[in-house]
């Protein structure tokens, strides 16, 4: 694999003059958001990447019940009473037989139901409250407010809902602290100083549901958890809330006008705060795993503050593009809509200490635990709009707490090295059971991945350092995995496995097209790395690596996996993710693949693929595909498909197999724009339409994809 020991920041300016800071500004606020209704799915959002508000109309959660959510807590149900199934230890799992030997797999046994949904649906995140306009008692529904406007500033992270009700205007601000769990808010209202408006606070208990959306947690099983108040001073009250073996604190403060805070109203843990002095009201609320708050910044002033600066960094330090100026075409603006507000979301929801859920901090997929295979699609933007330092708030320290499991789980299953999980989360390190989260492979090399390209800006023994004994582990578990075929003599993988494409016989998959190839690519990476450090190379890795069997051919086109019947003739075999292109799109080029053959493959895809029933970031990765193979114009289409769908707020639009919003998605249209903008190793610059550039769109800043 060709690497190159240098930065690679692509500064690819159409007019030479770079993007500058009033054009950025200008450009990002001409897609603030902006409703007059709540959305039924979608929350407008203030956060950090650790830490969000979902806001209805109001910008609280008056009349919708959206979450704020966060990173650092998980809660656990109460384990099973069922005899046999009553401890984490009773869990076996179930053995499947591979290459001559039974493994096993962290998946649902028949005869231990009650453990095995235990370990699925535990731990979980939880919805940490509601915050919403308390009407002084009256029954107010949404409907009941005219003249609703809300906007979303991305620019400064600032959120504003003016409405009015009974005459009376109403006006809220709502902002996130840029490094804390605090949510800042400004009521200003007539209704305030009459008394007949005020504040609430309510505490929900969390749902076994898979999918807990649009909304997280029940409000109504009140007797299941508790919450207790006290009143720090005549300006501040501290809310404990504790549930089953696990307890968080809030606390609020507020200036502007005097008040009192009550509660919990009977049969609820709902809490009332009420003004008496003023018709303006400005409230700090911070959540915490302790009754340890940070001091340095309480107030409302200072977490504006904080929030614009945060915001106007962000958008200014790091990549950019400019495709206004182009009038020929209206799909450039509709691209840049999506650009805006992908780049918003995704620090709101994926720039986190861990990596997120496929929902975000939105609501609660999965039961809030985060896929490691979708990893790659998560974190890798930051790195390719050069935002290191979103990229390295998970990076590589997730991989580092998780390798004891991962280590753990290949010994268990008689291989070397760390075996990575799938739905996981950062308490336990456990994969979830299910026969997809343990036969899965993909999310293996994605430490390489993203090792290869923080080198690549960060050419220097520290970084070659921190990610070393992770590339070691990864690879010998890689080498390990692949099966010596006495037959053709190669190394084999699988079966048992899935794809990619999760759509197949796992007993029959055998050397899917782009495990094979991602295989190849990663043990590359560690065996370059090895060279760069002056360590031995373990033999093993290099003849695996170069006696990995080739990519599985049929009728010059790439096929999902080797022996796959009916490629292209089935609707069996043409649906879900066509993993295939990826390996001239997501990954670099390389000697193995066959370019004429990457191109026929590409074409098949376009004439038979059920895209109509897709949901991911299948159209990113087939743009990626697009682009080096020299077509600009079907990269376009594809990050524009009808299916491949984002709502007002710039939301991917999750569909009917998963829920919205879909952060894969979002982060996928960027990595794709990614590559657009700046190219790959060998092929640097501009990728957008021709009469694009003559227009005057203009990039700055990426990183060029390897």
């Amino acid at each position: 694999m060709r690497t190159l020991n240098l930065l690679f920041l692509s500064f690819c300016l159409a007019d030479a003059k770079g993007v500058p800071v009033e054009q950025r500004r200008r450009v990002v606020q001409s897609f603030s958001v902006r409703r007059n209704a709540s959305s039924d799915t979608t929350p407008l959002q203030v956060g950090n990447g650790n830490f969000a508000f979902g806001a209805d109309i109001t910008g609280l959660q008056t009349f919708k019940p959206f979450a704020i959510m966060y990173t650092w807590g998980w809660h656990n149900f109460s384990l099973p009473a069922t005899p046999g199934q009553t401890s984490i230890q009773d869990y076996t799992g179930l053995e499947w037989w591979t290459h001559g030997r039974l493994v096993p797999y962290e998946q649902p046994n028949p005869a231990q139901n009650d453990i095995s949904n235990w370990l699925r649906e535990n731990p979980h995140r939880l919805n940490l409250a509601n915050v919403g306009l308390h009407f002084g008692g009256a029954k107010v529904a949404e409907s009941d407010l005219e003249e609703k406007t809300q906007e979303l500033d991305m620019w400064s992270g600032k959120l504003t809902s003016s409405s009015k009700y009974n005459g009376s205007n109403i006006e809220v601000q709502t902002w996130a602290d840029s490094d804390s769990d605090t949510v800042a808010v400004q009521i200003q209202s007539l209704l305030l100083k009459k008394g007949r408006l005020g504040l609430f606070l309510d505490f929900p208990y969390p749902d076994k549901e898979k999918f807990n959306a649009p909304f997280v947690g029940h409000f109504n099983l009140t007797t299941k958890h508790k919450t207790t108040l006290e009143k720090l001073s005549p300006r501040s009250a501290l809310i404990k809330h504790t549930l089953d073996d696990t307890s968080y604190y809030t606390r609020i403060k507020w200036e502007g006008s005097e008040a009192t805070i009550t509660g919990p109203l009977n049969g609820t843990h709902r809490y009332i705060l009420t003004p008496k002095s003023s018709s303006k009201i400005q409230l700090v609320i911070t959540f915490s795993p302790t009754p340890i708050f940070p001091r340095n910044k309480t107030t409302y002033h200072q977490i504006t503050a904080a929030s614009r600066t945060y915001w106007q960094n962000y958008w200014t330090k790091g990549a950019f593009i400019d495709l206004t100026p182009v009038k020929s075409d209206p799909r450039a603006l509709e691209l840049q809509r999506r650009i805006i507000q992908s780049q918003y979301l995704t620090a709101v929801n994926s720039a986190s200490d861990y990596p997120p859920q496929e929902s975000g901090l939105v609501n609660n997929g999965w039961h809030g635990k985060f896929h490691l295979e979708m990893n790659l699609w998560h974190t890798l933007p930051f790195a390719r709009w050069n935002h290191f330092d979103l990229f390295h708030r998970s990076l590589p320290h997730l991989y580092t707490q998780l390798l004891p499991s991962s280590l753990s789980r290949a010994t268990k299953q008689g291989y070397k090295g760390a075996r990575w999980g799938k739905m996981t989360d950062p308490i336990t390190g456990r994969s979830s059971p299910g026969e997809i989260n343990s036969l899965l492979i993909w999310q293996q090399p994605h430490p390489m991945f993203f090792a290869e390209t923080d080198y690549l800006s960060h050419p220097n023994i520290s970084t070659l350092q921190k990610w070393d004994t992770i590339l070691t582990e990864t690879a010998n578990f890689m080498a390990d995995l692949a099966w010596y075929n006495t037959t053709t003599k190669l190394y084999d993988l699988g079966p048992p496995m899935y794809p990619v494409s999760e759509n197949t016989n796992p007993n029959t998959t055998t050397n899917p097209t782009f495990e094979l190839a991602y295989w190849r690519f990663g043990l590359d990476v560690a065996i370059n790395w090895k060279n760069r450090l002056s360590q031995p190379i373990p033999q093993h890795w290099v003849t695996v690596r170069d006696n990995l069997a080739p990519l599985p051919i049929v009728n010059s086109t790439y096929a999902t996996y080797e022996g796959i019947p009916n490629m292209w003739l089935s609707p069996e075999t043409t649906f879900d993710h066509p993993a295939q292109a990826g390996i001239f799109g997501l990954l670099p080029p390389s000697p193995q693949v066959n370019v004429t053959v990457v191109r026929n493959t590409a074409e098949r895809i376009r004439e038979t693929w059920r895209l109509e029933e897709s949901y991911g970031w299948d159209f990113a990765m087939l743009a990626m595909n697009s682009l080096r193979l020299g077509d600009v114009e079907q990269a376009v289409e594809y990050l524009l498909h009808p299916v491949f769908e984002f709502d007002d707020a710039g939301y991917a639009v999750g569909g009917e197999r998963v829920p919205t919003p879909y952060f894969p998605n979002s982060a996928g249209l960027l990595v794709a724009v990614g590559m657009m903008a700046s190219g790959w190793i060998g092929d640097e610059g501009v990728k957008l339409p021709e009469q694009w550039v003559r227009e005057g769109a203009v990039v700055e800043g990426f990183v060029t994809a390897l």
